[in-house]
């Protein structure tokens, strides 16, 4: 009876008759909001219906790709969460929910007595007892018998779940009185059912990579592209063009990642053994200690990935056809009228040709299929100012020792500065070497820098300007950097400074500043020009003239040596010009090789994801380096949209190796997590307190919570702002 119907006894009639009306119609009020909650409910999910189907029409390619990631992630959550269900099932555990995503749920299935009962977009927060009509529901199909297990996809693809009775992944297990509860079952039981996950992990992953073998994939080869200088692969004499062919006694079918990994997981010191084919053909073994190389969180050995002679797709594919006259697709075939086979030939010609500009010929494919030569525009070259780390003066390049002034290649910040600056002053150091404006810059950190430089304005008027910068120490490194990329001034011939290199030349004796006007009586106008006449001259006595300031010259001897060892710059492209990353096809002969690239590839993905973790945890790693949900959602979408399917595919096999390894970490409510909690159980004989588990299982969440904010955070900076 309803609080109005309670006021109406001991009333008159007459106000009975009143009331009851009010009665009435307060009733068919509620009756009417109720009907239309209901139906303005269904009216709002079927705006949004129709405004997504309006989105998806209009960027159809886009949905199909968002789709597509959608599919793959869900798929390796699916098998995950799939090794769980299927052995509570066996185990005769009673499972309340299976769920793809988390919520809010867009759909949920469950076989009624009536029929399948479909719920379209639950509320977001569910409520006991509420009344399937307050959804969107209806029954489809015969009835039958109900069955205990609703089957949802949730709105957010970043996991799923398995719902089992008397199991809390929030909070501590439950006690239940019912046999079929999770927490009823004996200690191993429970231990299969969270660990079968991760073993359908690794399993799918296994199968993922068997299929990718089969079908054949390119990847990068274990040929090396190039080495760092100073690097233990430097050292070892490891050279362009050398592929990698035995890793510690073992061969296979080597990519790229087999190098990197092999160096990541060697211990301290440790040497690898590797065997290279060289070149000419020859093979060599070859003893290398990784080590951790700067602005890298693992050890390495050096070994650049090798480049093919492919222009690579840009954005901006007319600013590359209007500074180099190539386009993508474009295969070089010649430099400067010499043949080019590989990349490594192509740097290893542009590096000594120490010229100002090269031509390049490339093959370029017709409509037809036929391909044409074309000639790109002049290219122009840089010379680079040193060929490793700095950390002395013999480690800057120099002609006979002399080194050039800086010039301003490449500003990546609004710090007033521009390219083409040639830096003739900074904070009272005049014409500074590379070393000397390092120096600088870090003890002006913070605080404002003056540099003076030498701009040429568009009508070809020089003039002499100082600008003020911050420098500012990057980002998990320990470089102070002011956001430029010098190299040296070859198109003038001022000396910055010479330099006593350990091995070198002897050093001449020019003032700082001063101009070579002649080279044994020839006149020279840049360090091109000073090169090629020095060159003419080789195990000869010259003379080099010069002046300072216009007014006092000089002249020093020049003793030219015929090896040319002692001209130690080398060219490099000024203008961007990008290649495709070598890739060879790496396809298994039959099924059982498959079997056998699948697994070496699972366990390598599954050691380095480990490897990756401990690192974190001992702060080798930072983890800013990592990606969350977020960023392999964006990467998984940039492979879907920019490369062939079974890129894709490899990348889904990758994740689920990681997957399984995540998972299996000793941390609650983690997989590996509630393993050692039932460990604890074994051996103590009984279950830890409910006061206990929850702050385990709270804790755990928290810890987990903040981090995948973290990496969350960072996925978004980094997709859209490029930190």
């Amino acid at each position: 009876m309803s609080e109005t119907e309670d006021s109406l006894k001991g009333t008159p009639e007459s106000k009975k008759k009143r009331f009851g009306v009010a009665w009435k119609v307060e009733t068919c009020s509620t009756t009417i909001t109720t009907i239309g909650k209901k139906y303005y409910r269904m009216l709002f999910w079927a705006v949004v219906a129709v405004l997504g189907i309006y989105l998806i029409v209009r960027n159809i390619s886009a949905f199909g790709n968002i789709l597509l990631v959608m599919l793959g992630f869900g798929a390796v959550v699916l098998v995950h969460e799939f090794g769980h269900f299927i052995v509570a099932k066996l185990s005769g555990v009673k499972v309340e929910a299976f769920s793809i995503g988390f919520p809010p749920a867009l759909l949920g299935i469950q076989r009624t007595e009536k029929g399948y009962r479909i719920r379209l977009f639950p509320r977001f927060s569910e409520k006991e007892g509420e009344p399937d009509d307050d959804r969107v529901s209806f029954l489809i199909g015969k009835g039958g018998k109900a069955g205990e297990t609703e089957y949802r996809l949730g709105c957010i693809p970043a996991g799923g779940f398995v719902k089992m009775l008397g199991q809390d992944d929030i909070g501590p297990v439950k006690d239940c009185d019912d046999p079929r509860s999770y927490a009823n079952k004996p200690v191993l039981t429970r231990m299969a059912i969270l660990a079968m996950g991760v073993t359908f992990n690794v399993i799918s992953a296994m199968l993922i990579f068997m299929v990718v073998f089969l079908v054949g994939i390119d990847l990068p080869p274990a040929v090396v592209g190039g080495v760092i200088p100073d690097s233990p692969a430097a050292r070892a004499g490891l050279k362009p063009g050398d592929e990698v062919i035995e890793i510690d006694g073992e061969s296979g079918k080597f990519d790229f990642s087999n190098i990197q990994v092999a160096a990541a997981l060697s211990d301290v010191n440790e040497a690898v053994s590797l065997k290279v084919r060289h070149v000419d053909g020859s093979e060599e073994e070859l003893s290398i200690v990784a080590e951790l190389l700067e602005g890298n969180p693992m050890r390495l050995f050096g070994v650049l990935q090798a480049q093919s002679l492919t222009i690579a797709k840009v954005a901006d594919v007319d600013t590359l056809r209007e500074s180099t006259g190539l386009e993508p697709g474009d295969e070089v075939k010649f430099v400067n009228g010499r043949e080019v086979k590989t990349h490594w030939q192509l740097e290893e010609i542009v590096q000594n040709l120490l010229v100002p500009a090269v031509t390049v010929v490339a093959g370029r494919k017709t409509e037809t299929g036929a391909v044409e030569l074309v000639e790109s525009r002049r290219i122009r070259l840089s010379l680079s100012h040193a060929q490793r780390k700095v950390e002395s003066e013999s480690d800057l390049s120099h002609i006979y020792s002399m080194v050039p002034r800086l010039r301003i290649e490449v500003v990546d910040t609004n710090c007033g500065l521009r390219e083409g600056d040639i830096v003739v002053g900074i904070g009272g150091v005049e014409n500074p070497t590379y070393k000397e404006m390092r120096e600088v810059t870090t003890e002006y950190e913070k605080k404002e820098l003056p540099i003076k430089v030498l701009r040429v304005d568009s009508a070809g008027i020089a003039e002499t300007l100082v600008v003020v910068v911050k420098p500012k120490r990057a980002r998990d490194s320990k470089r102070v950097l002011i956001g430029i990329i010098p190299m040296l001034d070859a198109g003038h011939a001022v000396v910055a400074k010479t330099i006593s290199a350990e091995g070198g030349p002897a050093k001449l004796e020019i003032p700082r500043g001063a101009v070579i006007t002649a080279v044994d009586g020839t006149p020279v106008s840049n360090f091109y020009d000073i090169i090629r006449e020095i060159r003419r001259y080789p195990g000869e006595r010259i003379t080099l003239d010069y002046r300072v300031n216009e007014q006092v010259g000089g002249s020093v001897a020049l003793n030219v040596d015929i090896s040319g060892e002692s001209v130690t710059v080398k060219s490099a492209f000024a203008e961007f010009v990008p290649f495709e990353d070598l890739k060879r096809l790496y396809r298994a002969g039959g099924p059982i090789e498959a079997v056998g690239m699948g697994y070496n590839k699972t366990i390598m993905f599954i050691t380095q994801t480990y490897l990756t973790l401990r690192r974190l945890v001992s702060r080798d790693v930072s983890p800013k380096s990592l990606i969350g949900p977020v960023g392999i959602l964006t990467a998984s979408y940039t492979i879907v949209s920019q490369r062939p399917f079974v890129y894709y595919v490899y990348f889904l096999g990758l994740i689920s190796a990681c997957i399984a390894v995540v998972n299996f970490l000793p941390l609650p409510p983690l997989d590996g997590g509630l393993v050692v909690l039932l460990l604890v159980e074994k051996i103590k004989g009984s279950a830890l307190s409910e006061r206990t588990q929850g702050i385990f299982a709270y804790a755990g969440w928290v810890l987990i919570g903040g981090f995948f904010l973290y990496v969350t955070f960072n996925d978004i900076v980094r997709s859209f702002f490029g930190g």
